[in-house]
């Protein structure tokens, strides 16, 4: 199999795991509260990739540049992964708890074209017209979602709703700004310092939240829905981001996000029986259809 072929199939795995993360996410959310279930998400993954860590570390291979271990550098990749791993991911699941599967996944998907607007104020991506026709097509899609769908339509919010975008506001800015540091910084660098310093950085609220909740009544299923959460659309898929993103442009590796809604809605529909509304599936394709005009343009 070529290298080519390997870095799809990876692509394709991790938006399995991403796309399983809302399943999950809803299951775990049944008994913990959305901030601990963040907090305890982001602590599991930093506890994760340190062993991967050390290991790199033992290795000889740190980082890309012999600058990324430099108090600045330090600084730079603790801030990185307050976007793309602690206000992302807390944004997430506290917007899940408040809207469908399908909601969010469709939502989420929306996320390459805030990728394609931050990279071209950064002059990464030149916007052309067809990529500017493809945004408004994908936000016309937002309007019949929302629109033409009952109030609480299947357990979704607008402030549900609100709140996922701005998780994937905080993944775009993560997505544009970590492409301009993937060449010094190894994949498994990247994550461990965005997860243990969320981690770190939740630790108080986290340990708060618990306080507040009876965990010993916790079921196995909750657990092993965050643990879920924590290894494969966490740890292992930010890995497979992270080797894509210093192999392909940010926009093409942020593309295949549009697979979630699809897989995703599948899922929410098979496993927790939600429904699928005409709105839900008109704006969902309508949203699906302006983010592939606005990628291949």
């Amino acid at each position: 199999m070529s290298g080519t072929a390997v870095l799809y199939a990876l692509i394709f795995l991790m938006v399995a795991f991403w796309s399983g993360n809302y399943i999950a996410g809803k299951i775990a959310l049944r008994e913990f509260s959305p901030l601990l279930l963040a907090g305890l998400r982001i602590g599991f993954a930093g506890v994760m990739m340190v062993p991967l860590y050390l290991w790199e570390r033992a290795a000889g291979r740190p980082a890309r540049s012999p600058q990324a271990t430099n108090p600045p550098h330090i600084v730079r990749l603790l801030i990185l992964g307050l976007f793309g791993v602690t206000l992302n991911q807390v944004f997430f699941v506290v917007g899940l708890s408040r809207t469908s599967v399908a909601h969010a996944a469709i939502l989420i998907g929306l996320t390459p074209i805030q990728v394609l607007i931050i990279a071209g104020l950064r002059g990464q991506e030149r916007i052309t017209v067809r990529k500017a026709v493809g945004m408004a097509i994908a936000l016309a899609g937002v309007a019949v979602l929302k629109a033409f769908e009952p109030a609480n339509g299947a357990g979704a919010t607008w402030m549900g709703d609100f709140v996922v975008l701005l998780a994937g506001l905080c993944f775009a800015l993560f997505t544009v700004f970590g492409k301009e540091v993937t060449a010094r910084y190894s994949t498994i660098t990247m994550n461990t310092y965005a997860y243990v310093g969320g981690g770190v950085a939740l630790l108080p609220l986290t340990l708060w939240e618990a306080a507040r909740q009876p965990l010993a009544h916790v079921s196995a299923g909750a657990w092993l829905a965050a643990i879920y959460m924590a290894l494969f659309p966490s740890v292992i898929a930010y890995l497979i981001y992270y080797h894509a993103l210093a192999r392909m442009t940010a926009s093409r590796v942020s593309a295949f996000s549009y697979l979630q809604p699809v897989f995703a809605s599948i899922m929410g529909v098979a496993i927790l029986g939600e429904s699928l509304g005409a709105p839900v599936i008109v704006g969902g394709a309508v949203i699906l259809a302006g983010v592939y005009m606005a990628e291949r343009g």
